[in-house]
């Protein structure tokens, strides 16, 4: 029987190769079944991947990799909130530095560090053993929540201090953006108990009026309440803020006195993307809201700003290197934001494990200037990138362009400073900027090991991905001598952007510093070095 079956197919097959109207019989038929089958099924190949562009194709690192594996790990839910977090006390900054200090301990959230993460040592030692290695793809994916339509969730971190524009800018969050169902605000609001509006106060009660923002979104609003009197600057109450995040998929860190443009979310989001880069951080000084935008949110502003400019200041232990002014125009280049150096604190948008890796400093008290090269040199050497972004997303309300006067009439934390003996003010203030400078290799020759405070180093530290000495030799910042090479903004912009994107790593983890070899030199001296460079 099994010879004949065979026997028999090889009859049938001989017949059809010398009867050519069996052929196109056949040929017809098959043609004709796979067609049904198409139609029928029509609903599962609409809802195929698109098949790569050219441009996919042959560009040199896509972002393809991170975005396709699957974490781990269970996606969080969301939102979350710090009321349903452990709480923890610390020390006052401010008291680790002078003891005698009569300031309570603060209560506070404690950082996110999720059960699935213990097994390995806790979610910093997961994500490259807190920058000792650079995150893997897989590692990457496991941070960031989404809603269960697939969008990313964000996270805004809003530091107040006495601002009356606090409110105003968490309305603009919420109603500003294509889905304000995927935004979380935490604010860290210091005000003065017996004087000011809190931020979380409705104009009326929500009994009232359930749809006032403050009330239609309030599980979606986080507030840390602190009396101003314990207020030590910014670098602190950001902290505070860090210590708010859970696990949104995007993080944006800004000011409580910022209106945000219509559709924010979705221009920033894409923005980020067009960089193809897992490591970006999309940051910026903020331009005024003045000529920005229209009463509906609409963006009218053609030009934004730069990371560019920057020179040390200040003399002795608390010497830094601050970022000044910093030009702005047109964008250079076009449908991707554009490599920068530096890192800004008034607008910073990036992946949640960015304030995981790179919180800031518990211990930097009285700290204002310095609190930008810190998070960003820290960054540096995690393995993170800044960019500018082709278009704003908000402006910032700055006093000297208020023609109604009434920021300037808004409360700074060195008001607190009159409160106390000068003497502590200034060594407290040189404690926090020893140690700022002593971590991120910036110190004064004369301000040995052990003159700083080094509690939690490794929390709050440099990275083994770069090192900071690769930062100052690439873009002309000497430490021997505390000078920088002038004229920078020449080739931060289209020329670095050109140059540097060659070097993406084709996984999209980040720039390969070690592939790059170059060293800005002042243009004026020596010509524009980076000509010979450019693709």
């Amino acid at each position: 029987m099994k010879y004949s079956s065979v026997s028999t197919t090889n009859s049938k097959s001989q017949k059809l190769r010398n009867d050519p109207s069996l052929q196109k019989t056949l040929l017809y038929s098959t043609g004709t079944v796979l067609l049904l089958y198409i139609l029928i099924n029509m609903t599962t190949f609409q809802h195929l991947p698109s098949l790569p562009t050219l441009k996919d194709i042959i560009s040199p690192a896509t972002h393809t990799v991170v975005d396709t594996i699957e974490s781990e790990f269970p996606p969080e839910t969301f939102p979350q909130s710090i009321h349903s977090v452990p709480l923890e006390s610390i020390r006052h900054p401010a008291v680790e530095i002078i003891p005698s200090l009569t300031i309570p301990n603060l209560t506070v959230p404690s950082f996110y560090d999720p059960p699935q993460f213990q097994p390995y040592g806790g979610i910093r030692s997961y994500l490259g053993n807190y920058g000792q290695e650079l995150m893997t793809p897989l590692q990457a994916r496991s941070i960031g929540s989404k809603l269960e339509n697939g969008l990313e969730t964000i996270f805004v971190a809003i530091a107040s201090y006495r601002d009356f524009q606090c409110r105003q800018t968490i309305e603009s969050i919420f109603t500003r953006a294509t889905y304000p169902s995927r935004i979380r605000v935490g604010v860290v609001d210091q005000y003065d108990y017996q004087v000011d509006t809190p931020c979380s106060q409705p104009q009326v009660p929500c009994e009232q009026d359930p749809k006032q923002i403050l009330c239609k979104y309030k599980s979606q609003i986080d507030y840390y309440q602190m009396e101003a009197q314990y207020a030590m600057g910014p670098v602190f109450a950001r902290h505070l803020g860090n210590r708010m995040y859970r696990g949104e998929y995007f993080t944006i860190q800004c000011d409580a006195h910022v209106d945000f443009v219509l559709d924010w979310d979705t221009s920033i989001i894409q923005q980020w993307k067009s960089a193809r880069n897992e490591m970006a951080v999309i940051t910026a000084y903020l331009s005024d809201i003045h000529d920005s935008m229209d009463a509906e949110g609409h963006l009218i502003r053609k030009t934004r700003p730069i990371m560019c400019q920057s020179d040390f200041e200040d003399t002795g232990v608390t010497m830094h290197l601050r970022h000044g002014q910093q030009p702005e125009g047109p964008a250079g280049i076009h449908g991707e934001p554009t490599l920068e150096p530096f890192w800004a604190a008034g607008f910073s948008f990036a992946r949640g494990h960015f304030v995981v890796n790179v919180p800031y400093d518990q211990h930097l008290p009285w700290v204002f200037q310095g609190e930008e090269i810190s998070i960003g040199l820290r960054g540096f050497t995690y393995g993170y990138d800044y960019y500018t972004p082709e278009t704003s997303s908000c402006f910032h309300y700055y006093a000297k362009a208020d023609k109604t006067g009434k920021r300037h009439t808004v409360k700074l934390f060195w008001e607190n400073a009159k409160k106390l003996n000068r003497t502590i003010v200034k060594k407290v203030e040189q404690g926090g900027m020893m140690r700022l400078n002593g971590i991120i290799h910036m110190g004064q020759p004369s301000v040995t090991e052990d003159s700083w405070n080094h509690m939690d180093e490794k929390k709050y530290g440099i990275g083994n991905v770069r090192t900071p000495e690769k930062f100052f030799e690439t873009f002309g910042i000497h430490m021997e001598n505390f000078k920088v090479e002038s004229h920078l903004c020449r080739f931060v912009g289209r020329n670095m952007h050109r140059i540097w994107k060659q070097y993406l790593r084709k996984d999209g983890m980040g720039i390969d510093y070690d592939r790059i070899t170059y060293r800005f030199k002042d243009p004026d001296v020596h010509g524009n070095t980076w000509q010979k460079l450019l693709p």
